[in-house]
């Protein structure tokens, strides 16, 4: 026998006798091991590919994507039609359509499906992509629309459907199957405030508590340092729509009456209402002041002929009140007009005006009222169509009476002013009601004393909920009498020269009111807090934004 090694093998046979090993010694945990490896691989291979450019892969490129700054740069006039998102109802089913709104909500369910809330000022609309070539939309376009940062203005371009359930967080009950889909600005990924957590109510929290869950809440001043995005809530949104409807109605009304709208100088040299609440400046190297109210100069307008005024524009008071319904500038809704025998005259201008702009409220806004009461619920304002007339000595007594004292020459305090507004609704049935014949010591320079009592004048304060919204009177129209009550209440008369001068030339008997929009709207809709109607307020602490 020969003793010598067999022949070593080829080196083919080698490798194929390894791998043969390799594979026989190989346990089934290492094979799922090694499977997983590879498709995790493959799906590192698959996301690398999707990140590529969309339109350099996807047939249905051209439907989506962020428009860029010079598209939208005024750059042409396309001519397409635009539709308002809270026109969108049934009526239109089946119809395309092109909306344009902020992201409120964006919810992926898969690769191949989404949805997108948009909403436009406060009406909303579910928006629904799904993957298909028929409808033109790739799984890049879902993932395009998901990465939405909520508050992105977007372009939509759909056909309008119906839902085969009611939608309970949207506005309008049709949904809009998506065809076209583009991101006009995108908002940062993280608001300083959640436009969610800003439109909760009381309510919402309560049942949180209960649930053991801790919601968010939105605090006052950072909703006024976020302004641009607190206004967005839909009560925000019906807030200032109400805000609008009276200021129209006011105007509305007064024209109707043979008012004439004015506009009167907010740079003046002295104080229009008397008192050290004036912000002063330098006015060319003269002092001067904002003007408190456009007192001075809507009379002097009725001294040149012109019967009746009205103006709407700023008021400002540098008074340090720090309240739930003191601003330091505010919208004062302003009239004047000449009396002829008395000045209950303009009490009955004031009651139904009011009671117009009540009722235009209540029968006209009423989707705006809901949104409101959604978020800040309150009680209707109850109000007479014959205002009550109550005389300011029957309200002292009417306080006295119920255990709460009042110096009889005194004004009335706001706990006093919220304690006779209860009265006055349990007696007469009203939330709204004229308190008349004040005492002089109350009452700015320029009031007329009553014929019978000149400790007393012809004056009115107009209350709703408790709180004054309007303080009015007849005015003095004789320069000698004007000039004698500007000097006991402190003021120094050459400022005011002109004005006094202006009633010496022929001045007819007139009288006057003046009111703050902001306040009507807080105690219309019972807000807690007058910043709330006040678009960008204005108090002792904030100046921005």
């Amino acid at each position: 026998m020969s003793s010598e090694p067999p022949p070593a093998p080829s080196a083919d046979a080698a490798e194929e006798l390894a791998a043969g090993l390799s594979a026989a010694t190989l346990s089934k945990k290492q094979q799922k091991k090694d499977a997983r490896k590879a498709e995790k691989a493959e799906k590192a291979a698959q996301r690398q590919q999707q990140q590529q450019p969309a339109d350099a892969e996807d047939p249905f490129a051209a439907n989506y994507g962020d428009v860029p700054v010079e598209e939208i740069q005024s750059k042409a006039i396309s001519g397409r039609s635009w539709s308002q998102i809270g026109d969108l109802d049934d009526s239109v089913a089946g119809r395309s359509v092109l909306i344009r709104g902020a992201a409120q909500a964006i919810r992926p369910v898969s690769k191949k499906m989404a949805f997108v809330v948009l909403r436009q000022s406060m009406s909303t609309v579910q928006c629904v992509l799904v993957a298909s070539a028929d409808a033109g939309v790739s799984t890049q376009m879902v993932r395009f629309a998901t990465a939405f940062s909520k508050e992105s203005i977007v372009d939509v371009e759909g056909v309008v459907s119906l839902p085969k359930e009611p939608l309970k967080a949207t506005t309008q009950q049709v949904e809009i199957q998506v065809r076209k889909i583009y991101c006009i600005n995108r908002a940062i990924p993280t608001l300083p405030i959640n436009l969610e957590d800003a439109a909760r109510s009381e309510a919402d929290f309560e049942k949180a508590e209960l649930a053991g869950e801790k919601l968010v809440r939105v605090g006052q001043d950072t909703r006024l340092n976020y302004r641009a995005i607190d206004l967005r809530t839909p009560s925000n949104q019906a807030v200032f729509r109400i805000q609008c409807q009276v200021e129209n109605k006011f105007r509305e009304f007064l024209l109707s009456k043979d008012f004439v709208g004015i506009h009167t100088p907010k740079l003046i040299s002295g104080s229009s209402e008397g008192g050290a609440a004036v912000f002063k400046l330098l006015y060319n190297g003269q002092p001067a002041c904002l003007a408190q109210s456009p007192q001075l100069y809507k009379q002097m307008a009725i001294c040149g002929g012109f019967e009746r005024v009205f103006e709407v524009g700023p008021v400002f008071r540098a008074e340090n009140s720090n309240t739930h319904r003191h601003l330091c500038e505010f919208v004062g809704l302003d009239a004047e007009m000449e009396i002829k025998e008395h000045y209950f005259e303009v009490c009955d201008i004031i009651d139904g005006l009011f009671v117009s702009i009540f009722k235009h409220l209540t029968e006209n806004c009423k989707k705006e009222l809901e949104t409101i009461n959604r978020q800040y619920p309150f009680e209707p304002l109850k109000y007479l169509d014959k205002t009550l007339k109550l005389p300011y000595e029957e309200g002292v007594q009417m306080l006295k009476e119920a255990g709460t004292e009042i110096e009889p020459m005194g004004d009335l305090n706001t706990e006093a002013e919220k304690k006779l507004g209860r009265l006055v609704r349990e007696k007469y049935n009203t939330d709204f009601f004229i308190l008349y014949r004040y005492p002089l010591a109350v009452r700015p320079f320029y009031t007329m004393p009553c014929y019978d009592n000149p400790a007393y004048t012809n004056s009115f304060d107009v209350f709703i909920r408790g709180e004054e919204i309007i303080s009015g009177a007849q005015r003095i129209h004789t320069p000698e009498l004007l000039a004698k009550r500007a000097t006991e209440c402190g003021i120094d008369v050459s400022t005011i020269s002109a004005y006094i001068e202006s009633f010496s030339y022929g001045a007819p008997p007139h009288g006057g009111f003046g009111v703050g929009l902001e306040r009507v709207v807080m105690l219309f809709c019972a807000l807690n807090n007058i910043r709330k109607t006040s678009m960008f307020p204005r108090d002792p602490q904030r100046l921005v934004p």
